[in-house]
């Protein structure tokens, strides 16, 4: 409801005409950054324009083409804001390097699931990967991988703890009906399959997990770690790199 007054306030003075406008030089690329995060909370992506960042700073929308030249090179400054604050001092190397990237991983998957609404846009890659794959590459070198190892385990790791991420943040910006709707849709396709066809399906039954269950991407990331963990120089018996 506050947020609905707040929306008709603003249409109100608009139409006014009496609305002030800020000073024509207060306006900063981190000002104008907030006020897009702001914009995409209260409304959704699909509301981000220059228009509703400029009514949410009361300026006129093509000041804010002084700082950004078009959505897409804001977007980009406005997921680097993001991930600088879930990642900034959050990888701190410690002397268990599985424990490390376990951790790496869930700081990912926890930042994909805390702005589900920029899942697809976050597959971009930006510099603050840099800080991540350095991170990632240090761990599996405390293990003993050598540098080609060490490199192409970083880069799995990254992918598919994005990837998985990315899907479960993806239903996870869905609106709560769709989401339910979705999820029983899930079960009732499974229940109503030919066990003669499906043999194996009918087997498990109601132990297939939902596709909202958290417990899917655990095991996924738990079989990656124990690989990795498994064929680690440190704990095979083979020499260090």
């Amino acid at each position: 409801m506050a947020k609905e007054k707040a929306a008709a306030s603003r249409k109100t003075v608009a139409s006014s005409g009496t609305r002030p406008r800020r000073p024509r030089d207060s306006l900063s690329r981190d000002i104008i950054v907030a006020a897009a995060d702001a914009v995409v909370q209260r409304d959704g992506l699909d509301r981000l324009t220059f228009q509703a960042i400029g009514e949410e700073l009361d300026a006129h929308p093509t000041s804010i083409y002084r700082h950004f030249r078009d959505k897409d090179e804001l977007m980009l400054a406005l997921i680097d804001s993001l991930r600088a604050r879930s990642y900034t001092g959050a990888m701190i190397a410690t002397d268990d390097w599985m424990a490390d990237l376990r951790g790496q991983a869930h700081l990912i998957h926890d930042h994909y699931m805390r702005y589900p609404e920029f899942a697809l846009q976050m597959a971009l890659r930006r510099p603050t990967d840099f800080t991540s794959m350095e991170f990632s590459i240090g761990a599996l070198r405390r293990g003993g991988y050598g540098p080609e190892e060490a490199a192409m385990y970083a880069r799995a790791l990254g992918q598919l703890v994005r990837s998985a991420s990315s899907i479960q943040a993806a239903l996870a910006a869905q609106p709560p009906d769709v989401k339910d709707a979705d999820e029983l849709m899930w079960q009732m396709d499974y229940q109503r399959l030919s066990p003669e066809e499906f043999p194996n399906i009918a087997w498990v039954g109601s132990n297939l997990p939902g596709i909202q269950d958290p417990r899917a991407w655990e095991a996924a990331l738990d079989l990656l770690l124990e690989s990795i963990e498994r064929q680690a120089p440190v704990n095979s018996g083979r020499p260090d790199a």
